[in-house]
């Protein structure tokens, strides 16, 4: 069977990055988190006052962004995935509403996007992985075999991510984070540089209503009538 890449689209809270680890696991491909690199990129903004608000401060960021290193480790224990900024396992910092609230004016910056794009490009040339964020099917890889576009309504992706955060043990009320979705539509389909958008030949799943087990099958079929030309 012909490995190829799997490019996962979609708004924020769409549950894409559960979707494409899980997708991985059955299919046997790398998972790869492209919004955890913006959101270590954000986290390294914070820590080091180069954003005030909204506001980056982007001549700071530029002298230093080739200096910023991220990248993935699997846990053994887990078999999970988590996200290091320079060497440092940040994974926890990263999926706070601090970075939640400030990814996107972060995400936005051109020549942040560049960098990022290329470090994913590189880690697709081998093909065999799924990746998921926002411009995947249309400016990571263009030419990716299965593109998949993800939404589901507002008020369904808030409770969700409400649900993941109280988890978590974060106190958010479910009007903040609807209105840090909204802002993040937004801002993220809007933007100068590689905007949210569906790609023309991309499959759409609306999972407002879907069980996990449904999306699942969803994909599965589709990934086999892709690779194999099999409608089973």
């Amino acid at each position: 069977m012909k490995k190829i890449i799997i490019a996962v689209d979609g708004f924020s809270s769409c549950g894409k990055s559960t979707m494409a680890k899980d997708l991985a696991k059955e299919t046997g491909y790398i998972y790869i988190d492209s919004g955890a690199m913006y959101r270590a990129i954000t986290l390294y903004c914070l820590r080091n006052g180069l954003i005030q608000g909204d506001v980056v401060d982007t001549e700071a960021l530029r002298k230093v962004i080739d200096t910023v290193t991220i990248s993935f480790r699997l846990d053994p224990s887990t078999g999970k995935a988590y996200t290091l900024l320079n060497g440092e396992n940040v994974e926890s910092e990263i999926r706070t509403m601090e970075v939640s609230d400030k990814v996107s004016p972060v995400s936005a910056i051109g020549f942040v996007r560049k960098a990022m794009v290329l470090l994913q490009q590189k880690m697709g040339e081998d093909k065999g992985i799924v990746m998921d964020g926002r411009d995947i099917g249309t400016t990571v890889f263009p030419n990716a075999e299965m593109k998949i576009f993800v939404t589901a309504s507002p008020e369904i992706r808030a409770q969700r991510r409400v649900d993941e955060l109280v988890a978590k043990g974060e106190l958010v009320s479910f009007d903040e984070v609807l209105e840090n979705l909204k802002k993040r539509d937004h801002i993220d389909q809007t933007r100068a540089e590689s905007p949210l958008r569906q790609a023309e030949d991309a499959y759409v799943l609306d999972n407002s209503h879907l069980t996990i087990t449904e999306q699942k099958e969803w994909l599965i079929h589709l990934f086999q009538k892709i690779t194999t030309g099999s409608e089973s």
